[in-house]
Protein backbone atom coordinates (compact mmCIF):
# COMPACT_ATOMS: atom_id res chain seq x y z
CA UNK A 1 0.00 0.00 0.00
CA UNK A 2 1.45 3.64 -0.61
CA UNK A 3 1.72 6.01 1.61
CA UNK A 4 -0.03 9.23 1.49
CA UNK A 5 3.03 11.62 0.28
CA UNK A 6 4.06 8.73 -2.51
CA UNK A 7 0.13 8.82 -3.71
CA UNK A 8 0.52 13.25 -3.53
CA UNK A 9 3.68 13.15 -5.56
CA UNK A 10 2.09 11.06 -7.76
CA UNK A 11 -0.58 12.91 -8.13
CA UNK A 12 1.72 16.44 -8.77
CA UNK A 13 3.13 14.46 -11.55
CA UNK A 14 -0.19 13.58 -13.35
CA UNK A 15 -0.74 17.25 -12.88
CA UNK A 16 2.15 18.41 -14.30
CA UNK A 17 1.58 15.92 -17.74
CA UNK A 18 -1.42 17.45 -18.43
CA UNK A 19 0.16 20.86 -19.02
CA UNK A 20 -0.45 22.66 -15.90
CA UNK A 21 2.05 25.02 -14.48
CA UNK A 22 1.41 24.41 -11.29
CA UNK A 23 2.26 27.82 -9.76
CA UNK A 24 1.33 27.43 -6.25
CA UNK A 25 0.05 31.42 -6.28
CA UNK A 26 -2.61 30.04 -9.09
CA UNK A 27 -3.55 27.22 -7.20
CA UNK A 28 -6.06 25.62 -4.42
CA UNK A 29 -4.80 24.43 -1.00
CA UNK A 30 -6.04 21.83 1.12
CA UNK A 31 -5.10 20.72 4.09
CA UNK A 32 -2.07 22.53 3.69
CA UNK A 33 -1.21 20.74 0.35
CA UNK A 34 -1.27 22.10 -3.53
CA UNK A 35 -3.86 20.97 -5.69
CA UNK A 36 -2.02 18.87 -8.70
CA UNK A 37 -3.15 21.30 -10.98
CA UNK A 38 -3.92 25.06 -10.99
CA UNK A 39 -7.81 27.16 -10.29
CA UNK A 40 -8.18 26.99 -13.88
CA UNK A 41 -7.17 23.56 -14.75
CA UNK A 42 -9.38 22.56 -11.90
CA UNK A 43 -12.09 24.28 -13.36
CA UNK A 44 -11.32 22.71 -16.55
CA UNK A 45 -11.41 19.01 -15.53
CA UNK A 46 -14.57 19.39 -13.03
CA UNK A 47 -16.37 21.54 -16.35
CA UNK A 48 -15.49 18.86 -18.70
CA UNK A 49 -17.10 16.34 -16.53
CA UNK A 50 -19.70 18.19 -16.08
CA UNK A 51 -20.50 18.88 -19.73
CA UNK A 52 -20.06 15.55 -20.42
CA UNK A 53 -22.50 13.54 -17.51
CA UNK A 54 -25.07 16.83 -17.85
CA UNK A 55 -25.38 16.73 -21.69
CA UNK A 56 -28.57 15.29 -21.77
CA UNK A 57 -30.39 17.98 -20.19
CA UNK A 58 -28.23 21.00 -20.66
CA UNK A 59 -26.67 20.83 -24.24
CA UNK A 60 -25.45 24.13 -24.99
CA UNK A 61 -25.55 25.17 -28.81
CA UNK A 62 -22.12 25.86 -30.41
CA UNK A 63 -21.83 30.14 -30.30
CA UNK A 64 -22.65 29.47 -26.25
CA UNK A 65 -19.84 26.99 -26.07
CA UNK A 66 -17.15 29.78 -28.09
CA UNK A 67 -18.42 32.33 -25.73
CA UNK A 68 -17.48 29.96 -23.08
CA UNK A 69 -14.37 29.58 -25.03
CA UNK A 70 -13.57 33.25 -25.29
CA UNK A 71 -14.71 33.81 -21.67
CA UNK A 72 -11.86 31.69 -20.34
CA UNK A 73 -9.14 33.18 -23.29
CA UNK A 74 -10.35 36.88 -22.36
CA UNK A 75 -9.38 36.34 -18.31
CA UNK A 76 -6.11 34.88 -19.21
CA UNK A 77 -5.70 37.15 -22.50
CA UNK A 78 -5.99 40.54 -20.43
CA UNK A 79 -4.28 38.93 -17.56
CA UNK A 80 -1.01 38.06 -20.33
CA UNK A 81 -0.99 41.39 -21.88
CA UNK A 82 -1.98 43.75 -19.67
CA UNK A 83 -0.16 41.93 -16.56
CA UNK A 84 -3.52 42.46 -14.85
CA UNK A 85 -3.35 39.46 -11.75
CA UNK A 86 -6.62 37.55 -11.78
CA UNK A 87 -7.74 35.61 -8.98
CA UNK A 88 -8.35 32.46 -7.96
CA UNK A 89 -11.59 32.46 -8.34
CA UNK A 90 -11.86 34.10 -11.26
CA UNK A 91 -10.13 31.40 -13.17
CA UNK A 92 -11.91 28.66 -11.40
CA UNK A 93 -15.19 29.93 -13.14
CA UNK A 94 -13.85 30.74 -16.48
CA UNK A 95 -12.55 27.20 -16.17
CA UNK A 96 -16.09 26.01 -15.48
CA UNK A 97 -17.76 27.10 -18.32
CA UNK A 98 -14.47 26.38 -20.47
CA UNK A 99 -14.48 22.88 -19.58
CA UNK A 100 -18.32 22.42 -19.80
CA UNK A 101 -18.32 23.61 -22.96
CA UNK A 102 -15.71 21.57 -24.43
CA UNK A 103 -17.30 18.44 -22.47
CA UNK A 104 -20.35 19.49 -24.37
CA UNK A 105 -18.95 19.95 -27.48
CA UNK A 106 -17.41 16.55 -27.08
CA UNK A 107 -20.54 14.76 -26.47
CA UNK A 108 -22.58 16.65 -29.63
CA UNK A 109 -19.62 15.10 -31.96
CA UNK A 110 -19.79 11.94 -30.24
CA UNK A 111 -23.45 11.57 -31.22
CA UNK A 112 -22.75 11.96 -35.11
CA UNK A 113 -20.72 8.58 -34.18
CA UNK A 114 -23.13 6.43 -32.58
Amino acid sequence: MMDKRRIYKRLMMAGRATGCHQLPERSFFFHGKQFPVCARCTGVFIGEVLGIFLFKVGEISNVTAVLFFLIMFADWFVQYKFHYESNNIRRLITGLLCGYAFGNIIMKYMRCFM
